[in-house]
């Protein structure tokens, strides 16, 4: 008889302690039912980063994500303010805007041709006369709760969930002393699609750096490991070393990864990666229930054309740690397959991070299921 979604959740025990803890079991990363779960509980109730804030500084910029299966644009009204909107026709539910970014005075769908304003309201409907009963004041996009912080554009499908600030906790004091709005500025992105859960894309990044010293010699060689910290918060883990090179260090990575390494995740799926000078993020958003893509933002200290060589050189070095990522993450997937694995234990040294990660992971989809049941 298979197991019913809530007996698949309970098979993660959220109470043992670290020194006692096993990871979340496989099927939590097979069963498409987990998927489904999470797409309605973890993705469409947590404040999600979809864009950044250079994208719609100016008035009539916008841009178009997707978030938990949803299309959303986010655009800089007339009057400076940042709205979102599902991006879908009240007409015949077509995406009304289906340019990536840009900048517009006004949204028509390419369906019907129904207008809309920048700010959301309905304009005008083509051939629409005579018809009864309709206000064209609550036939506008249908609006998404929005909030900024540094760089980045969060939206939040749940009305219901607390601000942005509530959800970030202490998250802006410990990136405040980075100053990444004055010193850092966006240079280019890069998207990769695995072949893996979502999750064990995340779980790859918490693991403490456990994993450095074995696939990732480039970065190794100047991560003093020893000295490696892990710092757990409400939903959010910071894990940090000192960085250093010698002639035994590998020379590009040497040169472009300096000062000291920080790796902060927000959950569930947004990472902020930071050295001197450098910055990357990375956003991990679920295909499938065993696909995901992973977009990276890349940020410098200096993006005059003088840079782009010494820029190119960084992200070079990110690809390199990234092309051995993937290949990790898609052997995992494959492992998690298998008759021979049900669960792991965590380090305690290196591991806090995912045991934080799979707990809250098991709170949401827990609240998620109690609802369910109390609706019926």
């Amino acid at each position: 008889m298979e197991r019913s979604v809530r007996d698949v959740v309970n098979l993660y025990n959220p109470h043992d302690p670290l020194d006692e803890a096993w990871t979340i079991p496989a099927p939590w990363y097979r069963d498409a039912r987990i998927a489904d779960l999470e797409r309605a509980s973890v993705f469409s109730t947590t404040w999600q980063v979809v864009g950044r804030l250079d994208q719609v500084r100016g008035n009539g910029q916008f841009f178009t994500a997707d978030l938990a299966g949803e299309p959303i644009v986010v655009a800089r009204g007339e009057d400076s303010q940042l709205r979102a909107f599902y991006n879908v026709c009240r007409h015949h539910a077509a995406a009304v805007v289906t340019e990536p970014q840009g900048c517009a005075k006004q949204f028509r769908c390419p369906y019907h041709g129904w207008t809309y304003g920048i700010d959301g309201a309905l304009k005008g409907m083509v051939e629409f006369d005579g018809v009864c009963n309709f206000d064209r004041a609550k036939n506008g996009l249908v609006p998404i709760r929005v909030d900024t912080w540094e760089n980045f554009v969060f939206v939040n499908l749940d009305g219901r969930a607390a601000p942005l600030r509530d959800f970030l906790g202490v998250v802006p004091e410990i990136v405040a002393p980075l100053d990444l709005e004055k010193k850092l500025r966006f240079f280019d992105r890069r998207v990769y699609t695995l072949n893996c859960n979502w999750k064990v894309y995340v779980d790859n990044y918490l693991d403490g750096g456990y994993h450095v010293p074995h696939a990732h010699k480039g970065l190794s060689s100047v991560i003093e490991y020893t000295k490696y910290t892990i710092e757990n918060f409400e939903r959010a883990c910071l894990q940090s070393s000192p960085l250093s090179s010698d002639s035994s260090s590998e020379t590009g990575v040497a040169a472009t990864r300096q000062g000291r390494a920080f790796y902060l995740w927000l959950y569930p799926n947004f990472m902020v990666n930071a050295y001197e000078g450098v910055m990357d993020t990375n956003l991990v958003l679920p295909l499938a229930v065993d696909r995901c893509a992973v977009i990276f933002d890349y940020y410098f200290a200096d993006t005059s054309p003088a840079a782009e060589t010494r820029n190119k050189e960084s992200i070079a070095v990110s690809e390199r740690v990234q092309d051995e990522d993937v290949a990790l993450c898609d052997a995992v997937q494959r492992g998690l397959g298998s008759r021979a694995y049900d669960a792991g234990r965590l380090s305690v040294r290196r591991e806090a991070g995912e045991h934080l990660f799979h707990r809250l992971l098991f709170a949401d989809l827990t609240n998620a299921l109690n609802h369910v049941a109390a609706a019926d």
